[in-house]
C-alpha cells in the first residue's frame, strides 16, 4: 500500500507542477503556427486526466510488486515524472519549442526505461503505462512540429 500512495504522490506532484507551467491560452502559444492536425486544447485535459491515473497506478502496482528491489524503478518513474513536469515550463513558460523538444526527447527515453522496468515487475503495470508512452510519442510528434514551423 505505501508503494501506491508514493506513486500516486509523486504523479499528482507532477501533473500539479505541470498543470501550474501550462499557458494554452498565452498570447504567445496562440500566436504559433501549429500543425492542423493538433487536436483543440480541450483535448489535453481529458487525455492526460486518465493518463495520470494510469501512471500512478501501474507504478504503483510495478513499485509493490518489486518489494524491496524497487529502488530503479522509484527512481526512473521519479525522473519520468519530472521531465514529464518540467517539459510545460520548458515548452510555455521558456516560450521554447526547441527546449521544450529537448525535453520530451529525454521523456520518451524514461518512459522507455521506466516500461522495461515496470515489465520486469508486473506486465500488467507495464500494460497500463503503455498509452501515456504512446501520448508522449505523439506529444513529440506535435512538438517537434510546432519547432520547425516556427524556428528562427
Amino acid at each position: 500500500m505505501r508503494a501506491r500512495l508514493v506513486a500516486a504522490g509523486l504523479t499528482a506532484a507532477a501533473a500539479g507542477v505541470g498543470f501550474l507551467g501550462t499557458k494554452p491560452d498565452s498570447a504567445w502559444y496562440r500566436a504559433l503556427d501549429k500543425p492542423s492536425w493538433q487536436p483543440p486544447n480541450a483535448a489535453f485535459p481529458l487525455v492526460w486526466t486518465p493518463l495520470y491515473g494510469l501512471i500512478g497506478w501501474g507504478t504503483g502496482r510495478a513499485l509493490e510488486q518489486a518489494g524491496p528491489d524497487g529502488g530503479r524503478l522509484l527512481t526512473l518513474t521519479a525522473a519520468d515524472l519530472a521531465l514529464n513536469a518540467g517539459w510545460c515550463w520548458a515548452f510555455f513558460v521558456k516560450q521554447s519549442p526547441a527546449t521544450g523538444l529537448g525535453v520530451i526527447v529525454a521523456l520518451d527515453v524514461a518512459n522507455i526505461a521506466l516500461l522495461r522496468e515496470a515489465v520486469k515487475h508486473d506486465r500488467t503495470a507495464a500494460l497500463a503505462l503503455k498509452p501515456y508512452a504512446v501520448w508522449t510519442g505523439f506529444a513529440t510528434a506535435l512538438n517537434a512540429s510546432i519547432w520547425w514551423r516556427n524556428r528562427g
